[in-house]
């Protein structure tokens, strides 16, 4: 069987473990010489694939290759470019199908979310009209953990380990000054329709009274005298309040308390100052001294603290998904499987990409306490493991020693096509 190129893009908001699934995936790649030729990437993710800008990593070399394992970011550039449906711009999924041609590819890996495992669905499905042979894999990556069948998402424990320290260290913090300073602290954390992220700030309590005191969840509407109650509960009994708040948090209308008016590049709402918004209005209500702070690319870029459990399951992930290809196994994505909670045990298994796609999970009533403000012991159960174990990056003057490839291109072989 004749060796075939692989083309590999990142998607989406990138994470801290991202390139260690690219490093699984070229270092499999590699180990089979005889079925993949070259892993081709695509520079800013499928936009290098729509303008034929392709990074040639068999230039790199093997020790800057495993260097991917402990550097955050998107090595090879990512982007928020969704691809629409193949009846109404057919065109953008042939141009893939050409430049696929152009350039030998016979396997197609997309990193990423919900959208960018529905892209990576009707590609397969339209070279296999087209009578072209591609092998079509996905592979799971998102902090917002809201990816379906896979009983978690690579990238999400780090974020739950950074966020979880976060509101530790800053509830020590609080406490210090609480009695002649501020007395309400608030941190905004990514989740737009999930509040996973906000309940892994929920694992800093381990005990009563502990931060964080609230937890504000999209899945829960956001009812402000209720909530202020809680707020002045907590002053009193504790001397101060903690509070965690996801960017999509929404009133009892489905309307989001922080939406800026303006839409991202996949027509999703733009969030932001949630948290702001949550502080001024204790401040207004009940006249205490607050501060606030937005996790924003902070908690998804903190390679320095990733848990060790998310780095080998963004690495495995990767290799199992060369693996598939070389298999055959089209239309496919390795999923996460959970075997135990403790001792923690999990494997790989596979899911189909149709039950993937553009289909989200969000948190079980279940995983939230009855009032609505806090996380439950089952959902305690589901998240530590997510975050055990400590993965730190090598340091170099004081500072951690990250890599930045070469990122040469492939020779270009078709006309320019614009996006």
């Amino acid at each position: 069987m004749t060796a075939r190129n692989a083309f590999y893009a990142q998607s989406g908001g990138v994470t801290a473990v991202i390139n260690a699934t690219a490093c699984g995936l070229i270092e499999t790649a590699r180990r089979h010489p005889d079925r993949i030729g070259k892993v081709l990437a695509g520079r800013d993710g499928i936009l290098g694939a729509l303008t034929e800008d392709l990074i040639d990593t068999s230039l790199e070399s093997d020790a800057d290759i495993a260097r991917l394992k402990h550097t955050p970011g998107g090595a090879f550039g990512s982007c928020r470019y969704k691809l629409k449906s193949l009846d109404e711009h057919r065109a953008q999924y042939e141009r893939l199908i050409q430049v696929f041609r152009a350039h030998d590819i016979g396997y197609f890996f997309y990193n990423g979310g919900n959208d960018s495992m529905d892209t990576a669905w009707k590609v397969s499905q339209l070279a296999e009209t087209m009578g072209f042979p591609l092998v079509c894999v996905g592979i799971p990556k998102t902090v917002d953990n809201d990816l379906a069948v896979t009983d978690n998402c690579p990238g999400f424990g780090s974020v739950a380990k950074y966020v979880a320290t976060s509101m530790r260290e800053a509830g020590y913090d609080v406490a210090s000054m609480a009695r002649t300073s501020t007395k309400i602290f608030v941190l905004e954390v990514m989740g737009r329709h999930a509040g996973w992220i906000t309940a892994a700030c929920g694992l800093a309590a381990e005990a009563e009274g502990e931060p964080p005191h609230i937890l504000l969840f999209p899945e829960i509407p956001f009812d402000p005298e209720t909530f202020l109650a809680r707020v002045q509960d907590c002053v009193s009994r504790y001397g101060y309040c903690t509070i965690a708040v996801s960017e999509g948090l929404h009133d009892a209308d489905g309307r989001l308390i922080a939406d800026m008016g303006s839409k991202d590049a996949f027509g999703h709402p733009q969030l932001g100052g949630v948290g702001q918004i949550v502080a001024q209005l204790i401040k207004d209500r009940l006249g205490y001294k607050y501060h606030w702070a937005l996790a924003d690319y902070l908690q998804r870029s903190a390679r320095h603290i990733a848990s060790r459990t998310d780095l080998e399951q963004a690495y495995a992930v990767g290799v199992k998904a060369v693996e598939l290809a070389l298999a055959g196994r089209n239309g496919v994505m390795p999923a996460i499987q959970r075997l135990a909670d403790v001792p923690y045990a999990w494997e790989i298994a596979v899911a189909e990409l149709s039950q993937v796609a553009n289909v989200e999970k969000k948190m079980p009533r279940e995983f939230i306490s009855p009032d609505g403000f806090h996380i439950t012991p089952a959902c305690r159960r589901y998240l530590q493991p997510l975050i055990e174990g400590e993965a730190f990056p090598p340091f170099r003057s004081g500072l951690p020693d990250y890599v930045r490839l070469q990122n040469q291109p492939v020779e270009k072989k078709l006309e320019a096509f614009s996006v």
